[in-house]
């Protein structure tokens, strides 16, 4: 995930796209990394993270502390209010728990859409001969994996991609297998591997929101960035890895 919390948006627009603002920073980013929030006919207002609802929209970009100390202060109220253009909204308390439900939800999704592509492979042999063969662009593990199989699927993935020696390894997520096997419609999901760079990159920016939203402390097994390869959300503003196990193209 990002690090380290709390870590700005970039400043600088991305050189194609669309970008959005982030009403509490004020910063600048692809609305892929923004979450929108919406305001329901009742003024009520809630999570859009796949920005399908209708009239204007409201964007944050910050994580979930820093969202729930702006409620706290009046911040937030006042940004939403600018941004709607009334004074007539309802702010739930639980607005930061919705939001993170929601792109829990809306990762769990993304991955369960790649798993009915054929997309990822789960089940510690076949992730193990892909990871050795080279198949493998981003490698997962539920929260409740054991050390030793994370271990044993990091090295046969270093091996199939020529980075032996190195720290590459996947990202273990906050949700335990029983969350995994549901999302995925599968039995006893402990490990998931992406076999497709395109399918990766679908996955890693769904993930990125969320993780990126709930904070380091809610993960049960914070990697090193820069050793996750295609598996680790990158700060914002920080350039792509050029080795290609590391880029989505």
């Amino acid at each position: 995930m990002r690090s380290p919390r709390n870590e700005s948006l970039t400043d600088v627009p991305p050189a194609d796209g669309p970008v959005r603002t982030c009403i509490l920073s004020r910063e600048s980013d692809s609305p892929a990394h923004l979450v929108r929030l919406a305001l329901a006919p009742d003024g009520q207002v809630f999570p859009d993270v796949r920005a399908k609802a209708p009239g204007r929209g409201a964007w944050i970009g910050v994580d979930r502390s820093t969202l729930e100390t702006a409620l706290a202060k009046g911040k937030l109220r006042g940004a939403l209010a600018r941004a709607f253009k009334t004074n007539d909204i309802t702010i739930s308390p639980e607005l930061p728990a919705m939001i993170a439900a929601a792109l829990e939800r809306n990762a769990l999704d993304r991955l369960g859409l790649e798993a009915k592509s054929s997309m990822l492979l789960t089940g510690t042999d076949k992730i193990a001969t892909a990871a050795r063969s080279g198949q493998v662009v981003a490698l997962y593990h539920a929260a409740d994996a054991s050390d030793d199989g994370m271990r044993k699927l990091a090295q046969a993935w270093r091996v199939g991609s020529d980075r032996e020696g190195s720290d590459l390894k996947g990202l273990a997520l906050p949700v335990p297998r029983p969350i995994l096997s549901l999302a995925l419609g599968r039995e006893n999901v402990v490990h998931i591997a992406v076999t497709d760079r395109a399918a990766g990159k679908r996955v890693s920016e769904a993930l990125d929101r969320w993780l990126h939203f709930i904070g380091p402390e809610s993960s049960p097994a914070p990697c090193d960035t820069a050793s996750q390869g295609a598996s680790a959300p990158r700060p914002r503003g920080e350039p792509e890895a050029v080795t290609t196990h590391e880029e989505f193209e």
